[in-house]
């Protein structure tokens, strides 16, 4: 005969005999004494295989993990230190590759295209645009671990599957017809209102001197900054402006005899800047303070003498004037400046010059010729010392030989500061360019 057990060591075995079951099950069970082998059959194993459930795509998704980047204004040059957020090229959502444009920052001589350090999807903008914006700040966010599709922003919504497969549940009125009620008695409509004569406008008298609207823009960091400099260099060299004219017929038959085997050979339209370019580097051996500038504290209170010549040469962009630098024009061919100032040309009109561009520079070429312009004073681009106008070539009469013929000519005018040079030094210069020029051959020599 099999011996019953104590309640207390029957609840205990009993709980590990079912799995821990209900309680109450066990309270029961625990008030009658209960033969081991009722217990055995009827406790059964619990240990039933779990199932596990997949997470679907949307849950992989919002589960993945994000590496987002904060991308800083980049630096730009060692003198400037903050700039204009001129542009979002990019929004939120959109994905970009590497080193594509997201923004365009305005400084005070070049635009910066801040482009995006790896590919990935844009997160956030920290920026808005015309704000200003410090070297090292935080400007937006990218996620780089996102995909072009998942990234996209033009991408419609997707549905999850639960959505998909929920049938639509009926409307309440499509399951009951509703009961049609008795029309009630309407009150009659209210009398319509009546309308309000319009007021006739008494039109303004138009203006007898013709439209004066006025518009206000606000400037530009690069023009602001040519108009600082430009009255800086009023303020600080004592300019003086000398003028010569010179014949360019020998110019421009040199020219006429060898542009076209030129541009064969090389591809570079010959053009006069380059004799020009040419001219002054040959005179400023000549006349070396042309080349020279002043430094110092209060003013300045030394000079500087160059044995090399970087030319700056003026070219006009829809944002303002500036000027690229043609480094050692001096050991440079004819042929070789051409083609160093229509790349700087190219580069200032598609506005991708950098800071190196336009950085340094010992004298001025400013072409004023090229819009029509017939006589100028340029101004010195400081610290430089001397600035050469070129203006536009018209036929006129001048005496060749004791007879008066028809020549095309030219006004040269050469800008330089008087602390420096004097007006013997700035004369001597100015026609020694003038003869280089009428006669090109001086310059093999």
């Amino acid at each position: 005969m099999i011996r019953s057990m104590p309640s207390r060591l029957f609840r205990k075995s009993a709980s590990a005999a079912l799995g821990c079951r209900s309680a109450s099950m066990l309270s029961r069970a625990a008030s009658k004494p209960v033969a081991l082998c009722a217990i055995a059959a009827y406790a059964r194993p619990v240990l039933e295989p779990r199932s596990f459930v997949l997470p679907s795509a949307a849950n992989q998704f919002a589960l993945r993990t994000y590496a987002v980047t904060t991308v800083p204004v980049p630096t730009m040059a060692e003198s400037i230190t903050e700039g204009t957020l001129k542009q979002w090229v990019k929004k939120v959502g959109d994905y970009v590759e590497q080193d594509e444009e997201v923004a365009s920052i305005e400084t005070d001589k070049i635009d910066v295209a801040v482009n995006a350090p790896s590919a990935g999807v844009i997160t956030e903008l920290l920026a808005e645009e015309e704000s200003t914006v410090t070297v090292g700040q935080d400007l937006f966010k990218i996620d780089t671990e996102a995909s072009g599709s998942s990234g996209s922003s033009s991408e419609a919504p997707k549905t999850t599957p639960k959505e998909e497969a929920a049938p639509a549940t009926p409307a309440p009125e499509a399951a009951k017809p509703a009961t049609p009620e008795p029309p009630k008695a309407s009150a009659p409509p209210p009398p319509p209102p009546k309308a309000a004569e319009p007021v006739q406008a008494t039109p303004a008298a138009p203006s007898p001197f013709g439209s004066r609207e006025e518009s206000r823009v606000k400037m530009n960091r690069m023009r602001l900054r040519i108009a600082e400099r430009l009255k800086q260099s009023q303020n600080t060299a004592a300019s003086l402006t000398t003028f010569n004219e010179v014949d360019m017929s020998s110019l421009i038959e040199f020219r006429k005899l060898y542009k076209d085997e030129i541009l064969k050979k090389t591809g570079v339209k010959l053009g006069f800047m380059s004799a020009f370019s040419r001219a002054v580097c040959l005179a400023a051996k000549e006349v070396p303070a042309v080349n020279g500038a002043i430094e110092g504290p209060n003013g300045g209170d030394t000079i500087v003498y160059r044995d090399y010549v970087d030319i700056s040469v003026a070219v006009a962009t829809p944002k303002g004037l500036v000027t690229p630098v043609v480094r050692n024009a001096e050991t440079m061919s004819m042929v070789e400046v051409e083609k160093a100032i229509a790349d700087l040309g190219t580069k200032a009109r598609d506005n991708k010059l950098t800071i190196e561009d336009m950085a340094g520079g010992t004298i001025t070429i400013s072409n004023g010729g090229v819009f029509g312009s017939m006589m100028g004073t340029p101004i010195i681009n400081l610290p430089q010392t001397a600035v050469l106008g070129l203006h536009a070539i018209k036929d006129r009469p001048v005496a060749i030989n004791g007879k008066v013929e028809i020549r095309p000519m030219m006004y040269l005018a050469l800008t330089y500061d008087h602390r420096l040079l004097d007006g013997r030094e700035a004369v001597t210069f100015l026609k020694l360019v003038k003869e280089f020029i009428e006669d090109p051959r001086k310059m093999l020599l």
